[in-house]
């Protein structure tokens, strides 16, 4: 199983952008559907974004258009940009990798969108 670190994450205001970052072990990783999730105070984790090992993409309906989601099979990196960020965004992000009944999760970051 892969083990993954989350980096990137803090405050920011309404209309502002973050990159978050996610540093793998493993020399699988590239095999590995690679995806962010979050969760916010009283609701249920949530798929944000997710990317397979053949570049194949898919959002969640609150983020199209302003997440985009990447990653660097040589580096073993997965990334969000988010852009255009909302208060509604405000939530622990968290790195997940999965390989058939495999899961790895990484430890969250906050991102706090506020004035």
């Amino acid at each position: 199983q892969v083990q993954l670190v989350e980096s990137g994450g803090g405050l920011v205001q309404p209309g502002g952008s973050l990159r978050l970052s996610c540093a793998a072990s493993g020399d699988i990783f590239r095999l590995y559907v690679m995806g962010w999730y979050r969760q916010a105070p009283g609701k249920q984790r949530e798929l944000v974004a997710d990317i397979t090992s053949g570049g194949e993409i898919n959002y969640a309906d609150s983020v199209k258009g302003r997440f985009t989601i990447s990653r660097d099979n040589a580096k073993r990196t997965v990334s969000l940009q988010m852009n255009s960020l909302k208060p509604e965004d405000t939530a622990v992000y968290y790195c997940n990798g999965a390989l058939g009944p495999l899961r790895s999760w990484g430890q969250g970051t906050q991102v706090t969108v506020s004035s």
